[in-house]
């Protein structure tokens, strides 16, 4: 199993897992001809895509997902709260997810949702499994929960959310109100709460480590890169920080 971001950020979102027998998609934040071109550069036709995962409804997560679906045939999973949120086209195969299932099939690779908090309708996040090996994604959730890091615990690989720098956030050019909003409980996890997260992992069988969601305005990737070493000095080599116009190197897992 390996991963590959096509883009981490506010302004969209896109991740591919691909095993030897199937390719997935999570999210689909971009326009459909913005996506082609990212998995054009990941060298991955579109059409071999066989599910596409969605997270939760906004828009940066969502933007392409459904005319992706339709013109190339992808399977749309997501709960039942997040589809209850966006117009379905019949052409499009929906299928809803628990959020709280043991393990959903996707061929060789068995998908575990994860619920998060966060400020839509039913978000989940994913941990994937496939021939021993654990690939975890947590990203857009506001505050860490027991049973996410339950979930994530054994990940040989994990995407982690280093959105803000607190000061950063405070002193940034965000009115209050949505300063509240990222900074809360169902908003977006800071350095500070990822490397908290990351602290009660076993950062020893960490393969990769993925700092996705930088905010533009509210974080530097240094600062992200500090807080993350400060848990595991030994991460240095295995962190990736990911970009928001950028595609990532494929990470094998």
């Amino acid at each position: 199993m390996r991963f590959i971001s096509l883009g981490s950020g506010s302004r969209g979102n896109a991740t591919l897992i691909e095993s030897a027998a199937v390719r997935v998609l999570v999210d689909c934040g971009f326009g459909i001809r913005e996506m082609e071109r990212r998995l054009g550069l990941a060298g991955v036709d579109p059409a071999s895509v066989e599910a596409l995962l969605i997270t939760h409804e906004h828009g940066d997560h969502l933007r392409g997902a459904i005319p992706f679906a339709r013109r190339h045939g992808a399977r749309l999973l997501g709960s039942n709260g997040t589809f209850r949120g966006i117009d379905i086209d019949s052409r499009v195969r929906f299928e809803a997810i628990n959020p709280h299932a043991d393990g959903i099939p996707l061929a060789d690779i068995t998908v575990h949702p994860i619920p998060v908090p966060h400020d839509s309708r039913e978000p989940v996040q994913y941990l994937f499994a496939a021939d021993g090996k654990r690939f975890g994604m947590l990203t857009d959730a506001g505050s860490i929960t027991p049973h996410a890091v339950e979930r994530l615990r054994g990940c040989d690989a994990l995407m982690l959310e280093c959105n803000h720098d607190p000061d950063m956030l405070r002193d940034g050019p965000y009115p209050w109100s949505l300063k509240r909003r990222v900074a809360g409980d169902h908003g977006h996890l800071s350095n500070r709460q990822a490397a908290q997260l990351l602290a009660g992992l076993d950062t020893a069988r960490l393969r990769w480590l993925a700092a996705a969601h930088l905010s533009e305005k509210n974080n530097r990737p240094e600062l992200a890169l500090r807080a993350l070493l400060e848990v595991d000095h030994g991460l240095e080599e295995r962190i990736r920080i990911l970009s928001q116009d950028r595609i990532s190197d494929w990470c094998e897992v």
